[in-house]
C-alpha cells in the first residue's frame, strides 16, 4: 500500500511539474499585456523551461547520481515552489522569465529521476501499471492543472494562477516526504553512458521520431489560445472549456497508447503523428466555427495523450540496459524540442498568423509519419522488430 502511496506522490510531483510548465498557454495573452509584449515574446515562458530541461536532465542527474533519490525529489520540489512564487510577485517580465529557469532546472532534475522509479516502489507485476500511472500525470496536468489555471487567471488574475499552483507543489512536497522510502542510489548515471547511447542507431531513431513530433505539437498547441481568440473567436470562458476537453481526451488517449505501445510501438507512435497532422492541417479551415475547432481539438488530444508514452517506450527498448539513463535521453530531447517548437512557432506568429503556425505544424507532423513508414519499410532499425503490420 506505501509503495502505491510513493508512486501517487511521485505522479502528483509530476503533474505539478507539467501544470506549471505548460501553465502559460491558457495565460499566454493576459501575462503578455500585463508587461506590454507580444503574444510571440509571451512564448518564450514555454521556451525557456524546455532548453534547461534538456540541459538539467543529463548533467542536474549525473551530478547528483550518489544522492538518494527521495531527497532529490524534494529538493526539486521545492525549487518547483519557488519558481510558482516568484512568477507570482515577479515585477517584470525579466523575473518570470527567471522564474521558468528554475521551472527548466526542475523538470530536467525530477523527470529523469521520477518516471522510471516505478520497479523500486511496487512489486515487479505491477510495474507496469504503476508506470502508466505516473505518466498519467502528462494529460492530467492538460485537463485539469491548464484549464483549471486558465479559468483562476479569468475570474482572479494570472498571478493568482500562480500562486495556487505554488501552494499545491508546497503540498506535494509534503506528500514526498512522508510518503515516499530513502531510495539510494543503485546504478550511476554517468555523461559516458549517456553518449555511448547516442551511438545506437535504435536510440537515435527514437531522437528523430521524438524531435518531430513534439516539435510539430508544441510549435501548434502553445499558441492555440491566440487561435482560439483570433480564427474562432471564441470567448475567454468558451475557450477554457475547449481546453478541458482537448485535456480529457488527452487522458483517454494517455490509456489507450500505455495499453498498445508496448506490442505495437511503431503503430502506435505513427498513428498519432498522422492525427496531429490531420488536426493542425484542417484547424486553419475548419477552425473558423466554435464546433469544427472544438471537435478537432478532442482528436487532437487523443493523440497527443498517446505520444509521451510511446517516445519513453522507443527509448526504453532501445536501451533496456540503462532506465535511468534511458528516461535521461527521453526527458532531454523532449524538453529541448519543447522549447524549440515554442520559439519557432513564436517567430512564425508574430510574423504571419495562427493559422499559418497550424499548417507548418501540421507539416512537421506528416514528416514523423514519413519517418515512421521508412521504418516500416525496415530501411531504420527501431526498437521492437516484433511488430511487421
Amino acid at each position: 500500500m506505501m509503495g502505491w502511496l510513493a508512486v501517487v506522490s511521485v505522479m502528483l510531483g509530476i503533474f505539478a511539474i507539467v501544470t506549471t510548465e505548460i501553465l502559460p498557454i491558457g495565460l499566454l495573452t493576459s501575462i503578455g499585456s500585463s508587461f506590454t509584449i507580444s503574444d510571440g515574446m509571451a512564448g518564450l515562458m514555454m521556451t525557456m523551461p524546455g532548453f534547461l530541461a534538456a540541459i538539467a536532465a543529463p548533467l542536474v542527474t549525473a551530478a547528483t547520481a550518489r544522492f538518494d533519490r527521495r531527497v532529490m525529489l524534494c529538493v526539486f520540489m521545492l525549487l518547483l515552489a519557488l519558481a510558482n512564487f516568484l512568477a507570482a510577485a515577479a515585477s517584470n517580465y525579466w523575473l518570470v522569465l527567471t522564474s521558468r529557469i528554475m521551472v527548466g532546472i526542475t523538470i530536467g532534475g525530477f523527470w529523469s529521476i521520477g518516471a522510471g522509479l516505478a520497479e523500486r516502489l511496487v512489486p515487479p507485476a505491477s510495474v507496469g501499471r504503476a508506470t502508466a500511472v505516473i505518466f498519467s500525470a502528462v494529460p492530467l496536468g492538460s485537463v485539469l492543472g491548464v484549464p483549471t489555471g486558465t479559468l483562476i487567471g479569468d475570474l482572479a488574475g494570472w498571478r493568482t494562477a500562480f500562486t495556487v499552483m505554488g501552494t499545491l507543489t508546497v503540498g506535494v512536497l509534503v506528500m514526498l516526504l512522508l510518503l515516499v522510502p530513502p531510495l539510494p542510489p543503485v546504478q550511476a548515471t554517468r555523461l559516458g553512458v549517456l553518449s555511448g547511447m547516442l551511438r545506437s542507431v535504435k536510440t537515435r531513431f527514437a531522437l528523430l521520431l521524438t524531435f518531430l513530433v513534439v516539435l510539430a505539437h508544441f510549435g501548434t498547441y502553445t499558441y492555440v489560445t491566440p487561435f482560439l481568440e483570433q480564427v474562432t473567436h471564441a470567448s475567454g470562458g468558451l475557450i477554457t472549456t475547449f481546453l478541458l476537453l482537448y485535456g480529457a481526451a488527452g487522458i483517454l488517449g494517455n490509456f489507450l497508447g500505455g495499453a498498445w505501445v508496448a506490442r505495437y510501438p511503431r503503430t502506435v507512435f505513427g498513428l498519432a503523428a498522422g492525427l496531429i497532422a490531420t488536426v493542425t492541417l484542417l484547424l486553419p479551415a475548419l477552425g473558423c466555427w466554435e464546433v469544427g475547432a472544438v471537435i478537432l481539438l478532442i482528436v487532437w488530444g487523443i493523440a497527443y495523450g498517446a505520444v509521451p508514452v510511446a517516445s519513453q517506450t522507443w527509448f526504453s527498448k532501445a536501451a533496456p540496459h540503462a532506465p535511468e539513463a534511458a528516461t535521461v535521453l527521453f526527458t532531454a530531447s523532449f524538453q529541448a524540442t519543447f522549447s524549440i517548437g515554442a520559439l519557432v512557432g513564436g517567430v512564425i506568429l508574430d510574423r504571419t498568423s495562427p493559422s499559418a503556425v497550424m499548417l507548418l505544424g501540421g507539416c512537421t507532423a506528416a514528416l514523423m509519419v514519413l519517418a515512421v513508414g521508412a521504418r516500416f519499410a525496415e530501411r531504420f532499425p527501431g526498437p521492437d522488430r516484433k511488430e511487421q503490420s
